[in-house]
């Protein structure tokens, strides 16, 4: 990858160009806030990521990943992918102005339904496809498609607009290096991932499988009570389509899963073949049929959607409560610095717990790449 100079990442305070206001979401190291371009009066959002300050701290992200994200953005240009529009630094965060996806997340928009059909979902699941042909297309593995981070850039609309966001983790795949790690949302990886195989944009499809199952049931097909019982699920490939959740779920919708949920990547449906399968693309009047006639149990899928809500305002109670018995317990002390720093520490551990359901970076190892011999 090329050193991004400092042409693109802009030394100029970002308020001197932007107004910055109110906070639109946050995670580990990023924090995202509504902004508004003071030359144009255009609105935007504002990524704050917070920068690794030394090899040896583990709070924050490393200058190369930061790099890696942005040139991977700027060589981005879809109606289904968000845009970057500006780039600036100082010395604790690198900010980087992005498109203004105000219409919530897929999952949220579908919980408010009343009902849906398989018609109506293909709608969105092939505005996805379309996003990650277009990455593809270009050689870039996201490696973190999840509900999360599948956007509407507005829902006000009779179809609404799917946008493909955070490419914290997305890399070029290079046919001549052999790339390897164990990072992603454990619900969501592939079984090359789990199993520390050689990486390519094959583990893109596989997580589509695994959103795909989740909407059509509300079930999902790895998830287990642990992050461990979800990876052994996944690399045995114990899932099944349980009469419970997909009674009125047609063949053509589970063979479309079942194309993609394939533990050998070579026999994995690639986004080519999946955009031409006959539940995204019918081959005639009975296919189109099945799909308008059949429906998604939407009753299941608001259980789900609301049993995740839950386990996060739980886990936030849990973490208040933990912190209070600690000061009880006088594992706290008066000076302020080491407050902080405990406190710190607390919250990026319940953070990374808390993202085994929706943003967790499982990185075990180092990213590995090695060049491929000629007869490999």
């Amino acid at each position: 990858m090329r050193t991004l100079g400092m042409d693109v990442f802009k030394q100029q305070k970002v308020e001197d160009f932007y107004e910055i206001g109110e906070e639109l979401g946050s995670g580990q190291f990023a924090v995202v806030k509504r902004c508004k371009e003071k030359s144009t009066g255009m609105e935007y959002a504002a990524k704050f990521i917070k920068k690794r300050q030394s090899r040896a701290s583990r709070r924050g992200v490393r200058r190369e990943e930061i790099e890696r994200e942005v040139d991977i953005l700027r060589d981005l240009q879809h109606p289904n992918i968000i845009s970057l529009h500006d780039v600036y630094e100082n010395r604790t965060d690198v900010i980087l102005i992005l498109e203004l996806v105000s219409g919530g997340e897929l999952f949220d928009f579908l919980a408010q339904k009343e009902s849906l059909s398989e018609e109506e979902a293909t709608e969105f699941i092939k505005q996805i496809l379309d996003g990650v042909q277009y990455l593809h297309s270009k050689k870039i593995a996201h490696f973190d498609l999840k509900p999360e981070n599948i956007m509407l850039l507005d829902s006000n609309v009779l179809l609404p607009k799917i946008k493909l966001i955070d490419f914290g983790l997305a890399h070029k795949i290079d046919d001549d290096v052999e790339f390897k790690n164990i990072f992603g949302t454990p619900e969501f990886v592939a079984p090359e991932i789990v199993n520390y195989e050689p990486l390519g944009l094959e583990a893109d499809m596989w997580s589509i499988g695994v959103i795909t199952y989740i909407l059509l049931s509300g079930a999902s097909p790895f998830l287990g009570e642990s992050k461990q019982e979800t990876l052994a699920n996944i690399s045995a490939m114990n899932y099944e389509f349980d009469e419970e959740f997909f009674s009125s779920t047609s063949d053509l919708a589970k063979s479309f899963i079942k194309q993609l949920l394939v533990n050998n990547k070579r026999k994995r449906m690639t986004i080519k073949q999946a955009l031409n399968h006959p539940w995204i693309k019918p081959e005639d009047h009975r296919q189109i049929l099945v799909r308008r006639q059949s429906v998604i149990n939407l009753d299941n899928f608001k259980k789900q959607y609301a049993r995740r809500r839950w386990k996060v305002s739980f886990r936030i109670v849990a973490l208040c409560n933990h912190l209070t018995r600690m000061m009880k317990m006088g594992h706290l002390k008066a000076q302020a610095k080491p407050i902080t720093g405990i406190v710190e520490s607390t919250l990026a551990t319940f953070e990374r717990d808390l993202e085994s359901d929706h943003e967790d970076e499982v990185l075990v190892r180092r990213p590995r790449t090695r060049k491929r011999s000629s007869t490999s």
